[in-house]
C-alpha cells in the first residue's frame, strides 16, 4: 500500500546552518577578491593599499550591522531585494537588482578568468571553454539544492585556509611593518584611487543574509553568521594582504599576473606554484558557487514577485531550488563571455550595483524603523529605531561615495551600466503598465 500523495506545492528547503552560513559569507570573499584585486589596486594605490584595505572594512561593517537588523526582524530569501520590494518603492527595488543581474554575471567572469589564468601556470587551457565548463559544474550543484552547494562551500573554505595558513607562517619572518609608513606618506589620492577597489576585498559578507527561507531558525542564525562571517574575512585579508606587501612590495605586486604567486615564491621556492595555484581554484570556484547561488535566488525573487516572468519563481518538485532561475542565471554568465577583459573595467562594473544594493537596503532599514514600529519590534537585535535610522543614513552615504570613486580610475562601466539600467526601466514601466491594463479590464 502507497501512501497519501502530497498535493501541497514545493517549497525552498530548511538546510543550511550556522557553519554553512558564515562559510557561504565569508566564502565569497575570502580568496576571491585576494586573487583579482591587489594586482589593480596596487597599480593606482600603491602601498596606500594598506590603509584603503582598513578604510574599505569600515562601511563594511556599517553594511553588515544593518543587514543583521534586517535579517533578525524578517528573514527572507534574496532578502536584500525583498527588503527593498517591501519597505521602499518597487521600482527602486527593480532597478537595483536589475542593475545586479549584470554585475552577478560580471563578477562570476571575473572569477573565471583569474581561476583561468592560475590554472594556465600548470597546464596550457582554453579560456572560453574552460570558464563554461566551471559555470556548468557550479550549475549542477545550485540546481539540485542549496544544502548540497552550501556543504560543497564548507569543505572547499576549510581546505583554503589550511592552504593560506602554510603562505602566511612561511612569510611571517619577512614581515615589514614600515610599509604603513610608506602608505600614509602617500598622500590621500592613492588611498581613496584604490578604495572602490579595496571594497571588493569584502564584498558578500552580506550573502549569509540572503537565503533567509532557507535556514533553521534565521532570526537568529543569520545575524550571528553574518557577524563570524565578516570577523573571519577581516582577519583573513589583514593577514594575507601583509604578507604579501612585505615579500614583493606594492610595485611587485602592480607588475605581476598572480601577485600571490609571486609573494610566495620568495618564501616557498618551487612549492610556491602548486600552492597557490591549489589555494586559487579552491577559493575562485567557492567564490562563484556562492555567487551563483545568490544571483539565482534574486531571479527567483523577481519571478515570484511577478516583476520577471513568472516561470522565474517556480521551484524543483524534488530538490526544492528555483531551477528555471538556476538555468537562465548559468546562461547569463556564460553570454558575459564576451565582455571585456580588463580587471579594473570589471571590478568597477560589479563594485558600482553592489554599493547601490547597500544603499537601497540601507533606506529599507531606515524606513522599517521609522515608519513600521511593529516589524521593528519584532528584530531580535535589540537596536533602537533612532540608532538604527543613523546607521542607515551613514549607510547610505557611504555607498553612493564610494560608488562615484571609481569614475575617475574608469568611466565606460558607468556607461555600460546605465545602458543597462535604461533597458530595465522601460521593461519595467511597459510589463507594469500592462499588468494595470489587465486589472482595469477584469
Amino acid at each position: 500500500m502507497t501512501g497519501p500523495v502530497s498535493t501541497s506545492p514545493p517549497a525552498l528547503k530548511h538546510g543550511v546552518g550556522l557553519v554553512d552560513l558564515v562559510m557561504l559569507g565569508a566564502g565569497t570573499a575570502i580568496g576571491a577578491a585576494i586573487f583579482s584585486v591587489l594586482g589593480p589596486a596596487s597599480q593606482v594605490g600603491g602601498a596606500g593599499i594598506l590603509i584603503s584595505a582598513g578604510l574599505a572594512a569600515i562601511p563594511m561593517i556599517v553594511f553588515a550591522l544593518v543587514y543583521a537588523y534586517m535579517a533578525s526582524a524578517l528573514p527572507k530569501t534574496a532578502a536584500s531585494y525583498e527588503w527593498q520590494r517591501i519597505l521602499t518603492k518597487p521600482w527602486i527595488a527593480f532597478a537595483v537588482v536589475w542593475m545586479r543581474i549584470l554585475s552577478n554575471a560580471v563578477v562570476m567572469i571575473v572569477l573565471g578568468r583569474v581561476l583561468v589564468s592560475y590554472l594556465s601556470m600548470v597546464i596550457d587551457l582554453p579560456a572560453a571553454p574552460t570558464m563554461l565548463g566551471l559555470f556548468f559544474l557550479i550549475f549542477c550543484l545550485n540546481y539540485v539544492g542549496v544544502k548540497v552547494a552550501a556543504r560543497a562551500q564548507t569543505v572547499l573554505m576549510v581546505l583554503l585556509l589550511a592552504v593560506f595558513a602554510v603562505f602566511v607562517a612561511a612569510g611571517a619572518p619577512r614581515l615589514q611593518p614600515h610599509l604603513f609608513v610608506e602608505a600614509v606618506g602617500g598622500g590621500w589620492g592613492p588611498i581613496l584611487a584604490a578604495l572602490p577597489l579595496m571594497i571588493q576585498l569584502f564584498l558578500g559578507i552580506e550573502t549569509a543574509t540572503e537565503v533567509g527561507e532557507e535556514v533553521r531558525d534565521p532570526k537568529t542564525t543569520v545575524p550571528l553568521g553574518l557577524a563570524l562571517a565578516l570577523l573571519l574575512t577581516v582577519v583573513v585579508y589583514v593577514t594575507i594582504a601583509f604578507t604579501a606587501l612585505s615579500l614583493v612590495g606594492p610595485a611587485g605586486l602592480a607588475a605581476s599576473k598572480a601577485p600571490l604567486l609571486a609573494a610566495a615564491e620568495v618564501t616557498l621556492g618551487g612549492w610556491a606554484k602548486p600552492l597557490i595555484v591549489g589555494a586559487a581554484v579552491l577559493a575562485l570556484t567557492k567564490s562563484m558557487n556562492a555567487i551563483f547561488l545568490v544571483f539565482t535566488r534574486f531571479l527567483y525573487a523577481m519571478g515570484r514577485s511577478g516583476v520577471l516572468p513568472s516561470g522565474l519563481g517556480a521551484l524543483h518538485p524534488k530538490f526544492g531550488t528555483p531551477h528555471r532561475a538556476t538555468i537562465v542565471a548559468f546562461v547569463l554568465t556564460a553570454a558575459c563571455v564576451v565582455l571585456p577583459s580588463s580587471l579594473l573595467f570589471l571590478l568597477l562594473a560589479v563594485n558600482i550595483p553592489t554599493m547601490m544594493k547597500y544603499a537601497g537596503s540601507c533606506l529599507a532599514a531606515f524606513n522599517m524603523a521609522r515608519h513600521h514600529p511593529d516589524l521593528h519590534a519584532q528584530a531580535r537585535l535589540p537596536f533602537s529605531r533612532v540608532g538604527v535610522q543613523a546607521l542607515a543614513v551613514a549607510g547610505i552615504i557611504v555607498a553612493v561615495i564610494v560608488a562615484a570613486l571609481g569614475l575617475g580610475s574608469d568611466w565606460r562601466p558607468y556607461v555600460l551600466l546605465a545602458a543597462w539600467l535604461a533597458v530595465g526601466m522601460v521593461y519595467y514601466v511597459a510589463t507594469r503598465g500592462r499588468q494595470a491594463r489587465d486589472e482595469a479590464a477584469a
